[in-house]
């Protein structure tokens, strides 16, 4: 009797030591599995119905820095905004005054991702008409280590977005604000008007990003901005009919 009561002691410390352990570690496997199951992560199996897991990432592309740089010079190039730009340095308002990597008669001998991601006030506002201004930040929100006249974004990076191709060319709009600029440039006595007004136009547009969830500030700095933007006679024509071809194509 003794020795039963010994034996069946022995087989419950087993029991006890060895197999509740793995019973806990089977059934704590289970629970995990169902966990990433319904967190979207277990890839080989398929969603139910229409749903989609829940976090799912979007695809991204690896891109390369000089990449980036080009994606934006040709954004804007095709959009024509160095026919603003001219205008602005022909009245010593050049974004680019005292920076190293200025040459003269050359241009930019460093390009980098900062410098080609910030637009001045005219290109933000025209960016802002256009219904671009979003996309455009959004795709540069995406790049990193870029700072003041340089950059330190890596070689390489991955990226969710790019930016898109616009169907209708937009470079009658550079051309015509271009030329409501010189007009303002030439009419006004005060030296640097143009520039004091991109200043205000560009502190406006960066407030109303601010602003976006806050509807009354909103319609305040929208009714400010148009007014801003008032003597842009030209451009507003030109932005009318850009807008009815994107309606009617």
């Amino acid at each position: 009797m003794i020795l039963f009561a010994y034996v069946a002691a022995i087989v419950i410390c087993f029991y006890v030591k060895y197999t509740i352990p793995y019973i806990q570690t089977f059934e704590y496997l289970i629970f995990l599995k169902e966990q990433m199951r319904l967190s979207g992560f277990m890839t080989n199996e398929q969603p139910r119905g229409n749903s989609q897991p829940i976090h799912a990432l979007p695809e991204r592309e690896r891109v390369s820095r000089q990449m980036i740089i080009k994606t934006g010079i040709s954004f804007l190039h095709e959009l024509g905004t160095d026919q603003i730009c001219k205008v602005c340095i022909a009245n010593s308002g050049s974004c680019c005054i005292g920076c190293r990597h200025l040459s003269n008669g050359v241009g930019c001998q460093q390009r980098n991702t900062s410098c080609t991601a910030w637009l001045c006030g005219y290109l933000k506002y025209m960016l802002y008409e256009t219904g671009l201004l979003k996309e455009w930040n959004e795709f540069w929100n995406q790049v990193p280590g870029q700072d003041f006249r340089e950059d330190y974004t890596p070689d390489y990076i991955f990226i969710e977005q790019s930016l898109s191709i616009q169907d209708q060319t937009m470079k009658d709009l550079s051309e015509a604000l271009a030329a409501d600029l010189q007009e303002l440039a030439q009419s006004h006595i005060a030296i640097g008007f143009i520039l004091t007004l991109r200043e205000k136009i560009d502190k406006n547009i960066d407030r109303l990003m601010d602003y976006k969830n806050d509807p009354k500030q909103e319609t305040k700095i929208k009714k400010k901005i148009k007014i801003l933007s008032s003597p842009f006679h030209r451009f507003h024509k030109a932005l009318s009919e850009y807008r009815q071809r994107q309606i009617n194509p």
